[in-house]
């Protein structure tokens, strides 16, 4: 099973192909951070208490990747902000997945933060929605169906 599923999708797929772009914990923190809206790097190395050098190689891949952009904020000396892309942004759903799988799983049901619709407060619920029978439903109800081969470059 394993096999056909790579053959059908490359060597890894999707998800590998995700993994390569944001796959290791600081390029997962640093767009935390970027949707709670530090976007200096300054700001970031102290929130994050991260070296200098490897903030500097993941917000430049995360650059190249497409996920950030790179903004002039200042001349002399020259600096940067950091903001995320409309592709960066579509990340949000599998960041807010992520942090309540390890709130329910890896902090006893705990949570650091909750998230809420900003202009009414209502706490977020997350969800799969069939547009066809207007209905959320649960990760059992997924099915996975082969779809256009990817574009390659």
């Amino acid at each position: 099973m394993a096999e056909a599923s790579r053959d059908q999708d490359g060597e890894h797929g999707s998800i590998g192909r995700t993994l390569e772009v944001i796959g290791d914990r600081w390029t997962m923190l640093v767009l935390r951070d970027a949707f709670r809206g530090i976007r200096r790097f300054d700001h970031l190395c102290a929130d994050l208490g991260i070296a200098r050098p490897v903030l500097a190689d993941r917000l430049r891949k995360l650059v190249a990747a497409g996920l950030l952009s790179r903004v002039r904020y200042q001349d002399h000396p020259a600096r940067y902000e950091y903001h995320l892309t409309p592709m960066g942004i579509e990340l949000s759903p599998a960041l807010v997945a992520l942090m309540r799988w390890g709130d329910k799983w890896l902090a006893g049901g705990g949570r650091d933060v909750q998230l809420v619709h900003g202009p009414c407060g209502t706490e977020l619920q997350q969800a799969f929605w069939c547009t066809r029978c207007q209905t959320t439903f649960g990760p059992l109800a997924i099915r996975a169906s082969v779809g256009p081969a990817p574009a390659t470059a």
